[in-house]
């Protein structure tokens, strides 16, 4: 008998390889329009707008021993990954004082950085919507440490990032302030594939396209009250379900889909919401005249998002482009030379830098692949790359 039942036939196209055939509205509307079975979410505490909403205490108390912290972190990654695909925390932060200086120093990271210069960019809303502090973590364990230990010990973003990715995950940060008349992101999944280009994102096959979400944990820790009014994020429960959703989010039926049937979930400060980055979601619009709507969002990363050991592709990508440069003046094919350049040089622009390596024109910056194709389509001279690569290697530095 097979220990793993074999797949149902489907044609090898779609078994393999996902395309802009595969995105149907009708398909992704069959999926999504469901209501949420409060019987499948026991220890929640509400079912509101299709979402499991959990009392912070009452999620503390039932995790206090290792049966019962197992059975609830088994729940949360069900309605992760099968149910809604999202889940909040009401009281997530149950000491205010904590909150409270966090927010403060997060304040002051805002200042700071608007006198420093320009606004800085998002990857889903035009610059200047918002006050966006990219890689808080460190900016904030560097400028007030004890804030940052009482802030991430938290015990329930350790419980959830735990049940869905396991130990040894990475916590990054960005705070999120979306001031009064802040225009709303536009519909997007988000890190790893919802980062590329459709083009880019198809080349990946469909088991890629299953696997990137359980990589990353979304989360977002409110740190004043969010009323609609404010625009709390908008979001599609179930969406995450959709396989061929990295393709399907920039298609205008998709969008227009979204725009009428997303929720939207009013919270206090303190609250958090913990998603699966495969669900479809955006920021919305701040319609208050007064609420400076403030979020630490929280993108935690599995522990083996990594590669074995430690290259320096800067340097490879250095000794090899001389080859590159002559064996394309000899006649070498774009295969022969992309071939090359994905064995020796770094093919994804992430963990970067944001702050100096901004995503511009595009939703991600450009990766040492993108620079060494770049030259050799300009007929860079070996010192020009040098130079380039080792500026780009200073932009990823914190």
């Amino acid at each position: 008998m097979p220990l793993i039942a074999p797949r149902s036939p489907r044609s090898p196209r779609s078994h393999t390889w996902l395309s802009e055939a595969d995105c149907s509205l009708d398909a992704f509307r069959t999926l999504v329009e469901r209501t949420t079975d409060p019987g499948d979410h026991p220890g929640a505490d509400a079912v509101e707008h299709n979402v499991p909403v959990y009392d912070g205490d009452r999620l503390r108390a039932r995790a206090a021993t290792a049966p019962g912290r197992r059975e609830a972190q088994a729940e949360l990654v069900h309605a992760l990954l099968d149910g809604p695909g999202i889940v909040v925390f009401k009281g997530a932060f149950p000491d205010a004082s904590v909150l409270d200086r966090a927010t403060e120093a997060f304040t002051a990271l805002i200042e700071r950085e608007r006198a420093a210069g320009p606004a800085r960019g998002d990857h889903f809303a035009k610059p200047g919507a918002n006050d966006r502090v990219w890689n808080a973590l460190e900016k904030l364990a560097l400028s007030a440490p004890e804030v940052f230990a009482d802030y991430y010990a938290n015990d329930l973003i350790a419980l959830v990032a735990t049940a869905w990715l396991g130990p040894g995950y990475q916590v990054t940060s960005q705070i999120n302030q979306v001031n009064p008349g802040g225009a709303a992101q536009s519909v997007h999944r988000d890190y790893h594939l919802g980062f590329l280009s459709e083009a880019r994102a198809a080349a990946y096959p469909a088991h890629v396209h299953r696997l990137s979400p359980v990589l990353t944990l979304q989360g977002a820790v409110a740190h004043c009250a969010m009323p609609v009014e404010s625009g709390p994020t908008l979001y599609l429960p179930y969406s995450q379900a959709y396989e061929p959703g990295y393709l399907a989010w920039r298609r205008p039926e998709f969008m227009a889909y979204f725009a009428e049937h997303h929720v939207q979930l009013p919270l206090e400060a303190g609250d958090a919401v913990f998603f699966n980055p495969a669900l479809f979601h955006a920021a919305g619009h701040n319609r208050s005249t007064d609420i400076r709507r403030m979020a630490n969002l929280l993108q935690i990363s599995s522990a083996f998002g990594r590669a074995m050991e430690t290259v320096d592709r800067e340097a490879v990508a250095n000794a090899v482009f001389p080859v590159l440069r002559r064996r394309k003046a000899e006649g070498a094919t774009e295969d022969w030379l992309h071939n090359v350049i994905a064995a020796c040089a770094e093919g994804y622009p992430f963990p970067t830098n944001l702050d100096l390596d901004p995503p511009v024109g595009g939703l991600a910056p450009d990766s040492q692949a993108d620079t060494l194709r770049r030259a050799l389509e300009r007929d860079w001279t070996p010192e020009t790359l040098r130079t380039e690569l080792r500026a780009g290697a200073e932009r990823r530095q914190s």
